[in-house]
């Protein structure tokens, strides 16, 4: 992102449908690369006490059978990836850094009493449409890529928009003498991505598995199961079962649980029994160099010594 952006040598990188959105919007692909490096980066966070830690995500664009094939990994990653571009084109556009875009239109509603609007907002509405566009065309595409997988990717890009949506909030910044805050100036934001991360993560944990058939005159999505919830615009989908990622299966995109550090003490998805799959796990001691006495010394310095202590690993077998 950090480059100047060339039609002829970048955006041929790209898949064929968004070759023409590349060029004809050069001065919005930093803003594109940054939010492909945030979903990458909050994707690992998310999952990183889990089995499935979301490391594969690091071999993009070539994703393997767990970001490939309609399972509830990749429809988190479709999520997010679509919520990270959407949010960071409307920031972008409040930044000044685009120059077709600017601050968001001011809320319809009337402010709260002792507010006024003012500041400058999210461009949400900018940001929704030319990511969309976007990451919708990354989700035709695809050597493979059936009408059903296709039509799950959108489904589950549309749900990170609508969780985008939802998160747009009101902010203010107080005015008056001595900060007594008599008149308050507010926008509308939207938060860090990381809290749509969490926001996206609790829906891939509750995702529906669905199939794609014909319902009156055209195609949706329904639940698998007959007895189950029906499929609403915030539930992501899937459309296989995962495998269980404990051992090594190229075939399945599943990189095992060997070498993987646990947590003896807990009882959640970190801990060694899971984590580990049963096979145990190994238990090292480190030693390691830490700050230790710190004491304040006028003026204006913190003096510490370097202490040692052991600590023990435990990593799965």
């Amino acid at each position: 992102s950090g480059v100047a952006w060339n039609e002829s040598q970048h955006c041929q990188l790209l898949w064929p449908e968004q070759v023409q959105l590349c060029r004809r919007n050069l001065e919005v692909m930093p803003s594109i690369v940054r939010a492909a490096r945030r979903t990458q980066a909050l994707c690992q966070q998310s999952f990183a006490d889990m089995r499935w830690n979301c490391s594969s995500i690091q071999r993009a664009p070539s994703f393997g059978p767990d970001l490939l094939t309609g399972t509830r990994e990749a429809a988190f990653v479709h999520a997010l990836a679509a919520a990270a571009v959407a949010q960071g084109i409307a920031r972008s556009c409040a930044s000044g850094e685009l120059p077709l875009c600017s601050c968001g239109p001011g809320p319809s509603e009337p402010p709260a009493p002792g507010s006024r609007w003012g500041g400058c907002g999210d461009n949400l509405s900018h940001g929704l449409q030319l990511g969309a566009a976007f990451t919708d065309g990354s989700a035709r595409a695809g050597t493979g890529a059936t009408p059903t997988l296709r039509a799950v990717n959108r489904h589950n890009g549309a749900v990170g928009r609508a969780v985008l949506i939802d998160s747009l909030d009101t902010r203010c910044k107080c005015h008056g003498v001595s900060g007594s805050c008599s008149v308050k100036t507010c926008w509308k934001g939207l938060p860090d991505l990381g809290e749509i991360a969490s926001d996206l993560k609790s829906r891939y944990l509750a995702a529906l598995k669905v199939t794609h058939r014909l319902v009156g005159p055209r195609k949706q999505l329904i639940p698998k199961e007959g007895d189950a919830r029906p499929v609403t615009e915030m539930d992501l989908v899937y459309l296989i079962n995962s495998p269980d990622y404990c051992s090594p299966n190229p075939q399945l995109g599943s990189l095992g649980t060997q070498d993987r550090p646990c947590n003896r003490s807990s009882v959640g998805s970190d801990s060694c029994d899971l984590l580990c799959c049963g096979r145990g796990y190994n238990t090292y001691t480190e030693e390691v160099q830490e700050r230790c006495h710190c004491r304040y010394r006028w003026c204006c310095s913190v003096v510490c010594r370097r202490c040692r202590r052991s600590l023990e690993r435990h990593v799965c077998k």
